[in-house]
This record gives C-alpha cells, sequence and structure tokens, in this order.
C-alpha cells in the first residue's frame, strides 16, 4: 500500500477515535469536568485506533512483538500526540466562547494536531516493518 492510501486510512480510523474520544468526553463531563475527562476519553479512543489501525492502516505491517507488547508501545508513543492533542485541547477550551459546541471543536483541533505525529510514531516505530 502506498503512502498516501495509508495516511487516508490513518485519518478514517482517526476519525473513529475522534468520535470515541469525544462521546466518552461527553458522557464524563459532567462528572469529572472538562480537562479530567480527557484522561479516559483519551485512553478509549487511543485502543480503539489501535485496534483499528492494526486491522486497516497496517495490515502490511507488524511491530514484530507480542501484541500486549505492541499495545504498549503503542500506547506510549501515542502520548506523544496525545500530550500535543491534550494541549491544543485545552487551550481551545481556555479561548473558545462558552457554547454547546466548544468541547466537540476543541477534541477536533486536538486531534488534528496530534496526528501527524501519531502518524509519524505509529508507522516509524511501532507498525515498521513490512510483511513478506
Amino acid at each position: 500500500m502506498n503512502i498516501r492510501k495509508e495516511f487516508l486510512i490513518f485519518g478514517v480510523v482517526g476519525t473513529v477515535g475522534f468520535l470515541v474520544d469525544a462521546g466518552v468526553l461527553y458522557l464524563l463531563k459532567g462528572s469529572l469536568g472538562l480537562y479530567w475527562a480527557r484522561v479516559p476519553s483519551f485512553f478509549c479512543a487511543a485502543t480503539a485506533t489501535w485496534l483499528l489501525n492494526r486491522q486497516f492502516t497496517f495490515r502490511n505491517r507488524v511491530s514484530g512483538v507480542s501484541i500486549f507488547q505492541e499495545y504498549a508501545k503503542y500506547f506510549g508513543l501515542m502520548l506523544g500526540g496525545g500530550a500535543v492533542n491534550y494541549l491544543v485541547y485545552a487551550i481551545a477550551v481556555s479561548l473558545l466562547p462558552a457554547v454547546s459546541y466548544r468541547p466537540l471543536a476543541s477534541v477536533a483541533l486536538g486531534s488534528i494536531a496530534g496526528m501527524f505525529i501519531n502518524y509519524f510514531f505509529a508507522r516509524y516505530f511501532v507498525f515498521r516493518r513490512k510483511l513478506g
């Protein structure tokens, strides 16, 4: 698979991750607040994208380690993109007017910011070996 198609699929998977992230955030924001609710929402989104990326985006690539090591490595590396994601999210939450779309728009901005970093980490550090 060429890198453009791979990145496109990564983006589609990222969209699913965004929906998971935003959904969990909206479920928990009342009890945890807009900042703390991002912790479980990120965990759920990272887990969903790992499962989908290994099945679709990087189906022609392998990590060369056990599934548990792969998940731990993926999640650990996604924390880099997650840090950028959260930083942009927190800035957006604090700067956007307090209207109903603020959390959703903030999650979207953070997700886009972290996507490029996460793709690089996933392709070159987790799923780095081609099959065949």
